[in-house]
């Protein structure tokens, strides 16, 4: 039918009077912020329905294909049985940055019986326009960002190949950016008898780098040569396609100010949020460049603020020899490897948290756990497109567990970064359910991991890496702000100010957490707050409490945390694939750390052993001739992150367990004087 009249629904269930304008920023009867949620309509059905048009009685046809929910607050039609096509936009959830999510489905029943598959979070702004393609953008786009898009690309090939998708990338206009991230606005199935290749991806490539940027287009087009004319492997274009990557970045100056605080809130007793940087930083700690964090901690009173100051000094250690040895290389370390320890970090922080679980006895919801949202900002040294030799190439790896979220926010966007870990994401990783269906569940929210709860093998982790390359905002906090997609709706107001100069970065973290006590105030906050400026003409012009310095890259990030319930890990293995890590790293690993942990942190009082069971299901640690092998590992393969951030939290613990070791090999452990 053709709509007379652009009305958009409140999402209040309990608004009085919830019709409203299209256009309109806020309900006129409740003051509810009203939800635009524009969506990508895909099939050629969908293509032949006129803009004006409403289809069941629900979405508004903007224009061709994209469609407008004007009831965002109702669950979207799915059959119960999902159909074939929508899986794989399940299963390739974790890319949710580039790749558009299955929304539901609509039957625009006075034409066809067909089901229409509708998809958000595809690359169309606030206003119900489509990005560009990423040809239309290609020659305005700076060298590095046109380097990053064909890194992305190259990125996505594998997870897109492995479910038959690759044709996807070879569609042009299904490839849109929306700045430096390269979007799609849906996923094509590669036909059954055409088998594509890395010689078709630089077939498609080939069109675009005879543009491009001079300092960049001779290595471009010999990278592009070998991907038509050879059967090279991914691996080894990879490879040249990064370092090219962080040599055009590391041509860019960064000037960065940063700040962060805790707040406990309102309503709460204590705060079991912690930071990294908060106001008690040393200005002079050499992390403060390159480190950020936010943990929220999970477990009550001397239990979820224990774990998360825990998991902030486990961290701090780690990172500090990470980097230490960084700065001594004169290779560059892969992305992969830096990933790998990353990954070997948090597991160590895990069994940290789940040691002092078990010596203390707590079973059920009594453990205590953190979330944890962290941004490392690498600073590796590379000879630059130009030639002049860098010490920084821009990198900035974030990690996440639990629902602590990052955001990257500029003038003209802002952009979630991490994936939460609930029962709603878990069931739509699992093909089980669509996420906006998952999202009626009771348990939604429900955390399915946390540090410190179980064994680090059961862990899911996902480290990311992206290049600095635009002015911008990263944005860490715990879930006492990011609740109800305050982020989201409030950006604008707490992030443009700061990057046009009219506030400062230390007073934007305070209003956030103002705004966070006003509209959420049920928990803890946590903010740390970033302003990174690659563009001269952008320097803000006020004195931050934390010096600013041009130091080439470096980011802070923040998490979003809290631990309502955790699933059993059964349900969690599913996906689970196994994790490589150095030899050191799985070492420690290998260790049963039911020893005393003395952290300088006051002791807990022993829990009633009678405390019924729940979800969360005690750690199964190895037997101790494994764990002596694992030891020996440590102490005779040398220094390690994992030995040396064991040796620092706990001497008393590393020196218990030295002593289990046979007499003729307690002499290479540390001294303990």
């Amino acid at each position: 039918m053709i709509s007379t009249q652009l009305i958009i629904f409140c999402i209040n269930p309990r608004c009085n009077s919830p019709i409203n304008p299209m256009g309109d920023n806020v309900c006129a009867s409740c003051q509810t912020p009203l939800v635009h949620r524009y969506l990508w309509a895909t099939g050629s059905l969908a293509a032949c329905i006129p803009p004006g048009t409403k289809v069941a009685d629900r979405y508004e046809v903007i224009k061709q294909q994209i469609w407008l929910d004007t009831q965002p607050g109702l669950p979207p039609d799915v059959p119960e049985e999902l159909p074939t096509a929508v899986i794989p936009y399940l299963r390739l959830y974790q890319e949710r940055l580039h790749l558009p999510q299955a929304y539901g489905f609509a039957s625009n029943l006075e034409e066809d019986t067909t089901d229409i598959l509708l998809l958000e979070n595809a690359p169309i702004d606030k206003t119900g326009n489509i990005y560009p393609t990423i040809v239309e953008a290609w020659e305005e786009a700076t060298a590095i960002r046109q380097v990053y898009w064909l890194w992305q690309i190259l990125q996505l090939w594998t997870p897109l190949a492995e479910l038959g998708l690759s044709r996807s990338l070879l569609v042009i206009d299904n490839l849109r950016v929306e700045g430096w991230c390269v979007r799609l606005l849906e996923l094509y199935q590669t036909p059954a008898d055409e088998k594509l290749s890395l010689q078709n991806l630089g077939e498609c490539w080939q069109f675009w780098v005879v543009s491009a940027k001079a300092s960049v287009a001779k290595a471009l087009q010999d990278i592009v040569q070998e991907m038509c004319e050879t059967e090279i492997e991914l691996e080894e274009i990879s490879i040249q396609l990064n370092n090219l990557l962080l040599a055009a970045a590391a041509e860019l100056p960064l000037v960065l100010k940063v700040a962060g605080s805790t707040d406990i809130g309102p309503m709460m007793a204590q705060n079991e949020d912690a930071c990294y940087p908060n106001s008690l930083s040393d200005l002079d700690e050499p992390l403060l460049r390159h480190l950020s964090i936010v943990c929220d901690g999970i477990g009550g009173h001397e239990g979820g603020e224990v774990a998360s100051q825990l998991a902030v000094q486990s961290v701090k250690l780690q990172i500090r020899a990470l980097l230490t040895e960084v700065t001594e290389q004169t290779a560059l370390f892969s992305p992969e490897l830096l990933q790998e320890q990353l990954e070997a970090s948090l597991r160590v922080v895990n069994n940290v948290i789940c040691a002092r679980n078990n010596e203390q006895k707590r079973q059920g919801k009594e453990r205590m756990a953190t979330t944890i949202v962290m941004a490392l900002q690498v600073p590796q040294r590379i000879q630059t497109s130009t030639g002049w030799q860098s010490n920084n190439t821009h990198e900035l790896y974030l990690a996440n567990v639990g629902d602590s979220r990052a955001y990257w926010i500029t003038r003209n966007y802002c952009q979630l970064l991490t994936i939460d870990d609930d029962v709603a994401t878990r069931e739509v990783r699992l093909a089980k359910s669509l996420y906006r269906k998952a999202l009626f569940r009771p348990d939604a929210s429900a955390l399915t991991q946390a540090l410190g709860t179980r064994n680090s093998e059961s862990l899911r982790l996902n480290v990311q890496r992206f290049i600095l390359e635009e002015d911008g905002i990263l944005l860490l906090c715990s879930d006492g702000l990011s609740d109800r997609n305050w982020v989201e709706q409030s950006w604008q107001d707490y992030a443009i100010p700061v990057l046009t100069g009219q506030m400062t970065v230390e007073d934007a973290v305070r209003n956030w957490i103002n705004l966070a006590n006003e509209k959420n105030g049920h928990d803890n906050t946590s903010v740390v707050m970033t302003y990174c400026r690659v563009s001269p003409e952008y320097l803000v012009p006020v004195t931050p409490a934390l010096p600013e310095e041009i130091i080439e890259t470096e980011i802070q990030e923040e998490e979003l945390e809290k631990l309502e319930e955790l699933e059993e890990p059964e349900e969690l293995e599913e996906l689970e694939e196994p994790t490589s890590f150095t030899e050191s790293s799985q070492a420690l690993l290998d260790l049963d750390l039911n020893s005393d942990l003395d952290l300088d942190l006051s002791e807990e009082p022993p829990l009633n052993p009678e405390i019924p069971p729940t979800l969360i299901t005690k750690p199964k640690w190895r037997k101790p001739l494994v764990m002596l092998g694992g030891v020996l590992a440590l102490l005779v393969g040398g220094t390690s992150l994992g030995l040396f951030a064991w040796w620092q939290i706990n001497p008393q613990g590393l020196q218990q367990m030295c002593r289990q070791l046979p007499q003729e090999v307690q002499s290479v452990c540390p001294s303990g004087k």
